[in-house]
């Protein structure tokens, strides 16, 4: 086996890499640790009074789209409600889907498996329904999380897809508190523009994008409630400009057409002088 001085590379040229390599995999190590806490303390924040009408909102977007999504599995990919609910799988009831599968970064109520959301341990092409709520908000590889979605996917499986959206009055709220690190301000607030562009260079095609939940950032739910009118004209008027959104996307097949051989036609010449047409079936 050749070695790194036969080969004209000398040792002080690969340590430096190998120490880069151990330093970038421990860099992908602490940022999937910071992820991790990120998420719980979003998980946190649904218990609040805040959170919990969110979740309760959420609950009827899913309880929406659900029913029309069939097959034999069903995969949610983080469970931020597992606080306000009390336990994962309830944004679920509706779907008919027998098979309903809930993943997330810790073991708890109602959580079936433990996995990093970015890399799923689950066969390509054996899930009918993924669903993601906020994990592209909090995570720190949302490209990577959509390519796990995609090739999990069978073909014609659907993607739910729940982000905050970055045009609503929240983000304005989250510009004065993004500093404190605080859950749910920390987000990415990604564009759905820019989500569905990601989605269609994965092969996906957009079925419905819709706005949510048009109450002011407030944690007071009387004080909300004295100022439902304002939710009432924004969701009638401006139907874009609610806290979230929610996208589903079918993920599209190119199918193969046959095409069929194309004989061409060869004169030859026979005794006489006659020509006659015969076929060449070497050619296309």
């Amino acid at each position: 086996m050749p070695t790194a001085a036969k080969l004209g590379i000398s040792n002080k040229v690969m340590l430096p890499k190998f120490v880069q390599g151990l330093k970038k995999t421990f860099q992908q190590r602490q940022l999937v640790r910071d992820e991790i806490k990120v998420w719980q303390q979003f998980q946190l924040w649904y218990s609040s009074s805040l959170g919990q009408r969110l979740a309760q909102n959420e609950k009827q977007i899913l309880d929406e789209y659900l029913p029309d999504l069939f097959g034999y599995f069903l995969l949610q990919c983080g469970c931020p409600e597992i606080k306000a609910e009390k336990g994962a799988g309830n944004w679920l009831k509706s779907s008919r889907v027998s098979t309903r599968i809930c993943l997330d970064y810790d073991i708890n109520q109602g959580v079936n498996c433990q996995a990093n959301l970015a890399h799923l341990p689950m066969k390509s092409d054996s899930i009918d329904v993924v669903i993601l709520p906020h994990i592209l908000d909090f995570s720190v590889e949302p490209h990577q999380v959509l390519r796990e979605a995609e090739r999990v996917l069978i073909a014609e499986g659907h993607v739910v897809i729940l982000g905050f959206n970055p045009w609503s009055v929240w983000n304005v709220v989250r510009f004065f508190h993004y500093w404190s690190k605080q859950a749910p301000w920390n987000a990415h607030f990604l564009a759905a523009s820019r989500v569905m562009d990601w989605l269609a260079l994965l092969g996906f095609d957009v079925v419905q994008c819709k706005g949510y939940f048009y109450q002011l950032p407030i944690q007071s739910e009387s004080l909300s409630n004295k100022m439902g009118f304002l939710a009432n004209l924004v969701q009638r008027f401006l139907p874009n400009l609610g806290a979230g959104y929610v996208l589903v996307a079918r993920k599209r097949v190119q199918t193969l057409t046959p095409i069929r051989p194309r004989w061409r036609s060869r004169r030859q010449v026979v005794a006489n002088g006659l020509e006659v047409e015969t076929f060449n079936r070497n050619k296309l």
